[in-house]
């Protein structure tokens, strides 16, 4: 299964040639990536485009296939915007790129909270990067133009090393969440044949009194925004993959992981393990972790035969695992 779960079909993948060909490839040079001559004359993706494809995947935290579907081209051209290209500020639809990703760090590294470092420009770094304009004397429009950015440029190399003051918040806020499950509100959204996992899933967090919102569309951006409509204070995703082994993720960027993510993530393999189902943490930039507003982690289980005999134990494997993470979620 691919990591391009929108429900659509690749763009490009191995043998395919032509102008997008020629443009995804001119994109990776650009990106800082080598291709050789004679896959760039023929517009050709052959093995080293598609080698070159699974390394930015690797470098983007995307899953590994080597085809460029929607989530990989978006990283693609995303990663062709660097700080001071152009003029970042508010706007519908909110602009994306890697340059969004290190005002952010930078801002957060500065104590200004610029929320999770996304690479969105939305209203969190709007408000950050206003704070931060009027603390230096600059005027406070919210748009991030060249004085601006070398303002965040001169102190931002002095703070290097910082921790995000958006990770430090929200390991605060944790800390302050009330330790039970009673009234909690929690998204669990499934792709594909997960119904019935998430139905079990569902019941048993019901049963102890939790506010549970089932999603099932295949869009993972659509079950965000649905995610964060509801108010979720956690996310959790379930997709049966075709591998080895089950791998739980959370949301992390270069210089940023969710504090909420990586916790419930470690807890959820725990679990797993502890019931004989191998699995791992993984940290990624997909979508429904990227653009939730909350502690989120998308479990893809495998492999799909143990998944189908072990529904039960993996529901309660799951349930016994948020529960856990609830009562003690700053908790390493």
């Amino acid at each position: 299964m691919s990591n391009e779960s929108e429900s659509r079909e690749p763009l490009l993948s191995f043998g395919a040639s032509g102008e997008k060909v020629r443009d995804l490839q001119q994109r990776l040079i650009e990106a800082g990536y080598a291709l050789p001559e004679d896959e760039l004359a023929e517009s050709f993706f052959g093995e080293e485009t598609q080698l070159v494809v699974r390394r930015f995947q690797v470098s983007r935290r995307l899953k590994e296939d080597g085809i460029v579907g929607y989530q990989t081209l978006s990283a693609i051209v995303e990663a062709g915007f660097q700080l001071g290209d152009r003029l970042l500020y508010l706007h519908v639809p909110m602009l994306r790129g890697d340059d969004i990703a290190d005002l952010q760090l930078q801002l957060n590294s500065l104590g200004f909270d610029a929320g999770q470092v996304d690479g969105i420009f939305g209203p969190d770094t709007s408000k950050a990067l206003i704070e931060f304009q009027r603390n230096i004397g600059l005027t406070a429009d919210g748009i991030s133009g060249l004085e601006t950015v070398q303002e965040i440029r001169q102190l931002a190399g002095r703070s290097t090393g910082l921790t995000p003051v958006a990770q430090v918040r929200e390991l605060e806020k944790l800390r302050n969440s009330r330790p039970n499950l009673d009234g909690r509100r929690i998204a669990i959204g499934h792709f594909g044949d997960c119904g019935a996992l998430a139905t079990a899933l569902i019941r048993l967090l019901r049963k102890r009194g939790a506010n549970v919102a089932a999603l099932d569309h295949p869009d993972e951006s659509k079950q965000a925004e649905i995610s964060n409509r509801f108010d979720a204070e956690m996310y959790i995703g379930l997709k049966v993959e075709n591998d080895s082994c089950s791998t739980i993720s959370y949301f992390e960027t270069t210089g940023f992981h969710s504090e909420g993510g990586i916790r419930l993530a470690t807890r959820c393999v725990d679990s797993l393990i502890e019931n004989e189902i191998s699995s791992q943490v993984s940290g990624m930039t997909l979508p429904v972790l990227r653009r939730t507003k909350m502690p989120a982690i998308l479990c893809s289980l495998a492999p799909p035969s143990i998944v189908v005999q072990s529904t039960a134990e993996i529901s309660i494997a799951l349930s016994n695992a948020i529960i856990s993470w609830i009562a003690d979620p700053a908790a390493d």
